[in-house]
């Protein structure tokens, strides 16, 4: 297991159900941890070797899951009450590391494209968007760090 270096970041696996016809990807149950209500859930993709940049919700609880393809996430924990403040967490997750993640309100988090083909990723968020909530960085490297 990757050991989790940011303070309320969660890892779950997930589990994948071979079926001849088509097979079931698992995401998230109320019973879960990292559950923290229901907003809205939205997919998203990202083409290879593309970044999105660092944003930060102030209030929203982000669940990643990549049904589809691999997508490396970092996250940066900038929180001046926080015991992992100025630490950095990246992790792959997708077709070889079947997972969901759970980013909490007040850490930065970006992206790339690291599947070949489709990337899709899954958010099922804690509440509906808002995009009064969100912080955003113009680029990916107005948080320093090496990609």
């Amino acid at each position: 297991m990757d050991k989790i270096t940011v303070d309320g970041v969660l890892l779950t696996p997930l589990k994948k159900i071979h079926h001849p016809k088509g097979d079931v990807f698992h995401g998230m149950k109320k019973s879960d941890a990292g559950f923290s209500g229901f907003g809205e859930a939205y997919f998203s993709t990202i083409h290879n070797r593309d970044t999105k940049p660092w944003k930060k919700h102030l209030e929203m609880t982000l669940n990643f899951v990549i049904p589809m393809g691999e997508i490396r996430f970092v996250i940066y924990d900038d929180r001046e009450d926080s015991i992992t403040k100025n630490s950095f967490f990246d992790i792959t997750l997708g077709d070889n590391n079947y997972q969901r993640i759970t980013i909490p309100p007040g850490v930065w988090v970006a992206f790339n494209g690291v599947g070949k083909t489709y990337n899709l990723l899954l958010n099922l968020a804690s509440i509906e968007h808002d995009p009064n909530e969100i912080e955003r960085k113009e680029n990916v490297s107005d948080i320093a760090y090496s990609w």
